[in-house]
């Protein structure tokens, strides 16, 4: 496929909390998921593809305290995980959309592309996780600080195996309407976004405060998710 919007991130303290949000929220149970070895993180995702975004999933992620991380002990895990700060305010606010990630067929030659342009988006390492359909694997962009990158806006890339999640996943009644993305940034990010082939499936505007909002249909009504703010 041409490069996508792949899947949204929301970092929960624990999965128990992460579920009952994405209940009280959005109003469904996500019950697919499973656990990461290389990160010691696990997860819970759903479906939320429409006629705007054809393969797209939400994950709800969160630190397995149960796991001990395959990665070196100087690594951090991704999606600035490990972030004391960050880890605080999901402690303090709940669960919260943190970041996107970018479907490409080619990771490499896209990293390049950024590299290019003075964005290392780290190295690209391969991951996998059982599931009862068997092993999904890909490989993703990983820096060995964890960081994501301006404040999460700019996404991390991957490229799936010969299976992707949403193969196996049923619609869930919740859908992706828009992805937008705030930025001081904004004309380094419109680049950026430009050299992975992503810049026409998301909403890129100058802001002074980072944000990352996704517009949601649910069962519930429109749903508005939105990330954290450096003042919160």
């Amino acid at each position: 496929m041409a490069p996508c919007v792949d899947h949204l991130v929301v970092l929960a303290a624990d999965l128990a909390s992460g579920v009952a949000w994405c209940e009280r929220t959005l109003g469904i149970t996500p019950t697919a998921g499973g656990e990461h070895p290389l990160m010691g993180t696990h997860n819970r995702i759903f479906n939320v593809s429409g006629p705007t975004h054809p393969r797209v999933y939400l994950e709800i992620i969160a630190i397995n305290k149960g796991a001990v991380p395959a990665i070196p002990e100087s690594a951090s895990r991704w999606f600035d995980m490990d972030d004391a700060v960050l880890r605080q305010q999901v402690a303090q606010h709940g669960p919260q959309l943190i970041h996107w990630v970018a479907s490409v067929p080619d990771v490499a030659e896209r990293c390049a592309a950024l590299a290019a342009r003075g964005i290392e988006r780290g190295a690209v390492i391969t991951a996998s996780r059982p599931t009862p359909n068997g092993l999904l694997q890909w490989q993703i962009t990983v820096r060995d600080d964890g960081l994501r990158l301006m404040d999460g806006c700019l996404p991390t890339l991957i490229q799936w195996g010969d299976v992707h999640p949403c193969s196996s996943l049923p619609a869930s009644g919740v859908q992706l309407q828009q992805l937008a993305l705030q930025h001081p940034q904004a004309a380094t990010l419109q680049t950026a976004c430009e050299a992975v082939g992503v810049a026409n499936s998301v909403a890129i505007t100058p802001g002074n405060t980072p944000r990352l909002t996704a517009q949601l249909s649910t069962p519930r009504g429109p749903v508005t998710l939105s990330s954290f703010t450096p003042q919160e």
